[in-house]
């Protein structure tokens, strides 16, 4: 029948979509391919069957022998320092020793070109260990490569997780005995105030909300340490030092400082000084330690 405008019943023909022939070349070039390659991949598992070449890490067995020692030992001393009494190993007094310094500045000698004469040097003495300090730095000297689990636990108590990481710590027995036990894997000692407020200056960095945020302006301090009577960098160095009442909350305020490991590429390479350096009770020697890590 016809319709009411007076036309047939065939519907009228919709009008085709034209392709660009560049992509119609591309799809059927990608159909061809993706038919070619499931015609030449085997059945079964795509793993067994993957002919890709994948490097193959070899381990010598001198190291696993080595880190499985290496382990052992340190399992067998943490229990034998852990035991009541055995604390006692580390010494109780103070330790001094006699080191040769030049008497005037390094620049003044190097621009002459000479060596230093017996005239030129005097000696010197030096405290070897941390007895008799109240606060002490400790910077984790190793990485966790050999590791006992305990030695994690009393590390991440100290708030030493990673190489090259310093806190301030208050020099009592209990943080004494904890030192004692991760002894290869830390140094510590006492340290001047000048080398405190510096590093402070040049590493610090604050907690902020749960953020690592750089101390570079006092006004970050006042604003989280204002209650506690410490408005800028300076308080910050002299609660430090002076291990006073408000130590632990300048030390939790302090994000651990990451310092600069003191070996070069060229000694890690060619020396085979992978990993630490001098580790221990460094004493006085702290401060020029932590001179050349900033």
């Amino acid at each position: 029948m016809p319709n009411e405008d007076g036309s047939g019943g065939e519907k009228p023909q919709q009008e085709l979509q034209l392709v660009p022939e560049s992509v119609l070349k591309k799809k059927h070039d990608l159909d061809e391919m993706k038919a070619k390659r499931e015609a030449q991949a085997p059945r079964g598992n795509k793993k067994v069957f993957d002919n890709r070449r994948r490097p193959v890490r070899v381990i010598k067995p001198e190291r696993f022998l080595a880190r499985a020692a290496q382990r052992r030992n340190h399992e067998i001393r943490y229990n034998r320092v852990n035991k009541k009494g055995m604390q006692k190993r580390a010494s109780n007094r103070r330790e001094e020793r006699i080191k040769t310094v030049a008497k005037v500045a390094d620049e003044e000698v190097d621009d002459a070109g000479t060596a230093l004469g017996d005239e030129d040097k005097k000696e010197v003495k030096y405290a070897s260990n941390s007895v008799g300090a109240s606060v002490v730095f400790a910077v984790r000297a190793r990485n966790r490569a050999g590791m006992p689990s305990n030695v994690k636990k009393v590390l991440s108590r100290l708030r030493l997780r990673h190489e090259n990481e310093g806190v301030f710590l208050k020099y009592n027995e209990s943080t004494r005995k904890m030192l004692h036990l991760v002894e290869p894997w830390v140094s510590y000692g006492f340290v001047s105030k000048s080398t405190i407020t510096d590093l402070i200056n040049r590493r610090g960095h604050g907690r902020v909300e749960g953020k690592r945020v750089p101390l570079s302006d006092n006004m970050i301090i006042e604003k989280e340490l204002g209650e506690s009577g410490i408005i800028c960098v300076e308080d910050v160095a002299h609660e430090i030092y002076s291990a006073s009442e408000g130590f632990a909350v300048a030390s939790t305020f302090l994000w651990p400082f990451r310092l600069t490991g003191i070996h070069s590429k060229f000694q890690k390479l060619k020396l085979n000084k992978k990993e630490g350096g001098d580790y221990g009770d460094c004493g006085e020697e702290m401060d020029g330690l932590i001179r050349q890590m900033l």
